[in-house]
């Protein structure tokens, strides 16, 4: 805090320091005034931590599905009904964040049913290809 003193005539401003807690005593007009300096803290931010989404409850069996790891929108299906795929065979290309992702298939098998298609958005956990 900064006081503008006159002494004298003389301005002096003075920088101060005050301590929480502690009796500061004033004189302004020669008459004596005492107060207690009290600090105004902002409020603390407050962070909150995002809660993970619920798992996406299709019903279908893990190891006959293959699901989106992330959110993004399907680019391109490259499988059809019927095929057979070999593991790491590629079923989709996922578009997220401007930076595409390859979905292989997990494990051997033949596609039984395409659950996407291009241009759909699709949340986490959600199945793409189901196998048979």
């Amino acid at each position: 805090m900064q006081l503008q003193l006159i002494i004298d005539g003389k301005k002096y401003i003075v920088d101060v320091e005050v301590i929480e807690g502690e009796e500061v005593r004033m004189l302004p007009d020669y008459s004596e005034l005492t107060s207690t300096i009290q600090s105004h803290q902002a409020p603390l931010p407050v962070f909150l931590q995002p809660q993970p989404a619920a798992p996406v409850s299709d019903g279908l069996p893990d190891e006959k599905v293959c699901r989106s790891p992330i959110a993004g929108i399907v680019q391109r299906v490259n499988v059809q009904v019927g095929q057979k795929l070999q593991v790491n065979d590629l079923l989709v290309v996922l578009e997220a964040m401007k930076m595409e992702t390859n979905i292989t298939a997990h494990a051997a098998g033949t596609v039984k049913c395409i659950l996407a298609s291009p241009g759909e958005a699709v949340k986490s956990g959600q199945a793409l290809i189901e196998l048979e």
